[in-house]
């Protein structure tokens, strides 16, 4: 990361306050001892300043604290488990702690849970994506945090990323089932807004679409959660539509099997009578019947690599290097060929 100068101190604090040193560390450690009108203009200064008091930083006197943090956007499914746990294993080796908190795909959680990791003296930070508020990675630049991203990979993004191309990956499984008949296209995609790997992936179908002569506006996409139960409704909200599509792509593997639960309510044969696919290959795409055709994400690669970089950008002081990973399209019983019948 460019060096932007040192971060803010208790001094610069005080001075732009116009208090003391004394009285802005009993405002930050027992604000309940200093008035309301003071409280409030001292952290008129912190919040311009963008200063966060380091307490591990202190007790350490100021040496690494040899812990990162990580935030994930949930914990309640398997989307994130297998990378985080080669990231956390690859930390361990190299002798850090992780910290690791989920933001429930909130923006001002996620801003909440990186200011507490780095009030807490995290070394660097691993984020899920790019989308975020500029103003959060300005307080990274001045509080001179690495931090890496993953699951994501763009170039163009002001930090680095160990991770795949969204829209590539899922571009070719649309063609894919595209060149095997299908022009009826639906999909279930997580929320893209402030997503962007949900974002990407919808890009994705209808590049494909566009490249194949089907309209993009045509695909019918419904945008929920990412859980089992808003898969399957969103699955039946499809297929009342009419005409039916004949597959239905699905964001990740969990809100495909929520699509496999959605046919069994209906009656409807998977891929005899629609088509389903997934993204990410865990392990539940497997043990489903049918089996899903989903993308496989190199999870535990990306884990293990985003921690050997995230560790080298804190020892060595230095700016991340993006690396793209490769995602493959995985085959499986899900999708009916319609051209081979």
């Amino acid at each position: 990361m460019p060096d932007s100068g040192p971060p803010p101190t208790l001094d610069d604090v005080a001075r732009i306050a116009k208090v003391s040193t004394a009285t802005v560390s009993r405002c930050v450690n027992d604000p309940r001892l200093v008035s309301r009108p003071t409280r409030e203009k001292v952290q008129a200064a912190i919040n311009a300043l963008g200063y966060t008091p380091n307490f591990a930083a202190r007790s350490m006197a100021a040496k690494r604290t040899l812990t990162i943090g990580a935030i994930i956007p949930t914990m309640e499914n398997a989307i994130f488990a297998r990378g985080v746990q080669a990231f956390q294993e690859e930390l361990h080796a190299r002798g850090y702690t992780l910290l690791i908190s989920s933001s429930a795909y909130r923006a001002d959680v996620e801003e909440e849970q990186i200011r507490t990791l780095v009030a807490r003296g995290a070394d660097g930070l691993l984020l899920i994506g790019h989308d975020r508020d500029a103003a959060i990675y300005d307080y990274l630049e001045r509080q001179r945090v690495p931090v890496l991203a993953a699951w994501s990979f763009d170039l163009a993004a002001r930090i680095p990323s160990i991770g795949f191309d969204n829209r590539r990956a899922m571009q070719s499984l649309a063609e894919q089932v595209i060149v095997a008949g299908h022009r009826r296209l639906a999909m279930i995609s997580a929320s893209s807004a402030q997503n962007d790997r949900a974002r990407m992936r919808i890009y994705g179908v209808r590049d494909a679409m566009a490249a194949h002569g089907l309209d993009p506006e045509t695909l019918e996409l419904i945008e929920v959660s990412y859980d089992v139960q808003e898969g399957a409704d969103a699955f039946e909200t499809l297929m009342q539509r009419q005409p039916r599509p004949t597959i239905v792509l699905c964001g990740n593997d969990v809100l495909a099997v929520g699509a496999l639960r959605g046919a069994e309510k209906l009656g409807l044969r998977v891929p005899q009578d629609v088509s389903v696919t997934g993204f990410d290959d865990i392990e539940l795409a497997q043990v489903v019947r049918p089996g899903l055709t989903t993308v496989h994400v190199p999870h535990r690669e990306m884990g293990r690599l985003a921690a050997q970089e995230l560790v080298e950008m804190i020892e060595e002081k230095r700016t991340g290097r993006s690396q793209e990973l490769t995602a493959t399209i995985v085959n499986r019983a899900s999708v009916l060929d319609q051209v081979k019948g």
